[in-house]
């Protein structure tokens, strides 16, 4: 038996190199605090001594949450290193910390799973769709905590964004949602049954509880497999918690494009939420998830269509927020440059997404190339900001006449293939922001600029007003072409 629950403990601590192998053993023993010494007779054995919860708690302190240190505990005392079905042990052995460290850190999907249903505090058979829920909102609670905690937020404050903690409810419910579809179609198909003459009949006909009681279907391994696997974030929350909060195995390039670092906004209260900010971060290109920096708000540059089209043109792609006079919070990822046009440009990476009342990212549909279009002095086209769908019909349209717009998708964005994103389909706005996405390290100036070059919003204007700069006709096409670089 002893040999077995060694051969056990060696199998998953080979999936960590030879130094990582160490670094777990050397927290093990700095959360057990070391090892008791057995006598018998003459016989003397050293034994790591096992964890309680509260050596956990008094490890871990306020790096996560209490809820969460419970949780992980539950994790590591429901691991059954021996296959006996024994239950939950008093204490974690070596074994069991061991067992759960590899599989959050380097196990498959389904070792993952395993722990996450250990980690629920009610038996696996019991496992309900309300119990993931809570667990997946404890999940994203204890991101921003840990983050916050060791100063990793990278210049973003949690009290300079909006509502923490409902933008930690929308979040999960959008990471959750896809979950709670598996097991509507299962409870489904569970049900199906006969009647009392022998045709078969729907859950609705059989179950009238069933809308007001889905809180309550059943959920298993295979679903929370499925789960894992569409929902990636989920795995990658795991890891940030446990790296962190344990600060083990620390990887800075891991983490690097996990949250974005925040230019020029570090006192500013933005629409976004941290919740908001992580999910929004990871459908970016890799490219872009590392900088935002704020180039626009209408509360410090003032409700100005010119100084707005001024301060977003040439500045690469961007991310553009509005919160109407409603609260729903709503916006876009421009994922080229904006320029004044009388055309459509832009690419398949751009998104329209949702913040508020509900998180949600809505990307390229196939239907059509209408991503982005800015234009203003011209009266045959229509003059304002917009992104998906068609003139007058935008998915996310920003008047010239600024402060005002609309998101007509009814039934949804051709481009997009979103709903309409406001409460009305004609909205006025109480605040717009933009920031630009990306890596600002590499930022240089050419030396060829002329004045207007680096005036963008007097380019602007001039642009607007259908003029083109005298230089155009008479500088090398190179110069711009490096300047772009």
């Amino acid at each position: 038996m002893g040999n077995k629950q060694t051969n056990c403990h060696h199998s998953y601590f080979s999936q960590f190199l030879p130094e990582e192998q160490a670094e777990i053993d050397g927290l093990f023993a700095a959360i057990s605090g070391g090892l008791e010494v057995l006598s018998c007779g003459k016989n003397r054995k050293s034994l790591p001594i096992p964890i309680s919860l509260e050596t956990l708690q008094a490890y871990l302190g306020d790096a996560l949450p209490e809820k969460m240190t419970v949780r992980l505990y539950d994790g590591m005392r429901n691991v059954d290193p021996m296959g006996t079905n024994m239950g939950p042990t008093e204490y974690v052995t070596k074994e069991q910390f061991v067992i759960l460290m590899s599989n959050l850190l380097k196990g498959s999907i389904g070792e993952k799973s395993n722990i996450i249903l250990k980690m629920l505090h009610v038996p696996v058979v019991n496992v309900k769709a309300s119990h993931i829920r809570e667990f997946t909102e404890d999940l994203i609670t204890s991101v921003v905590h840990v983050l916050d905690y060791r100063n990793e937020l990278k210049g973003w404050n949690v009290k300079k964004t909006q509502d923490f903690t409902s933008g930690v409810k929308e979040l999960a419910i959008q990471l959750f949602s896809p979950l709670k579809r598996e097991m509507n179609l299962k409870q489904q198909k569970t049900y199906w049954d006969f009647d009392e003459e022998n045709n078969w009949t729907s859950p609705g006909e059989c179950h009238s509880d069933e809308e007001t009681d889905k809180d309550h279907l059943c959920c298993d391994i295979s679903l929370i497999e499925d789960w894992l696997l569409k929902v990636p974030q989920i795995s990658t929350f795991l890891n940030v918690v446990i790296r962190r909060g344990f600060l083990v195995l620390h990887s800075h390039t891991e983490l690097a494009s996990f949250i974005p670092e925040c230019k020029d906004g570090r006192e500013f209260m933005s629409l976004f939420n941290i919740p908001a900010i992580i999910y929004i971060n990871s459908h970016l290109p890799t490219e872009l998830q590392y900088t935002w920096k704020l180039i626009f708000s209408s509360h410090i540059h003032g409700c100005n269509f010119a100084k707005f089209c001024g301060n977003i043109i040439d500045r690469g792609p961007c991310l553009l927020v509005v919160k109407d006079r409603d609260g729903h919070i709503f916006g876009g990822f421009s994922s080229l440059s904006w320029a004044v046009k009388g055309q459509f440009q832009g690419d398949s990476r751009s998104f329209l997404f949702t913040i508020s009342p509900n998180i949600a990212v809505y990307t390229y549909s196939g239907y059509n190339d209408h991503y982005m279009y800015l234009n203003h002095g011209q009266q045959t086209i229509p003059n304002g900001l917009g992104m998906g769908g068609q003139f007058d019909y935008f998915g996310l349209w920003i008047d010239y006449d600024f402060g005002k717009g609309h998101s007509k998708a009814k039934p949804r964005c051709s481009t997009y293939n979103s709903p309409q994103l406001s409460a009305k389909e004609n909205f006025e706005f109480d605040v717009l922001e933009v920031w630009a996405v990306g890596d600002f390290a590499n930022e240089k100036s050419s030396g060829k600029k002329t004045i207007l070059d680096s005036n963008i919003e007097a380019r602007c204007l001039l642009e607007m007003t259908g003029k083109s700069r005298f230089s155009d006709g008479l500088r090398n096409p190179c110069d711009d072409e490096e300047t772009d670089e």
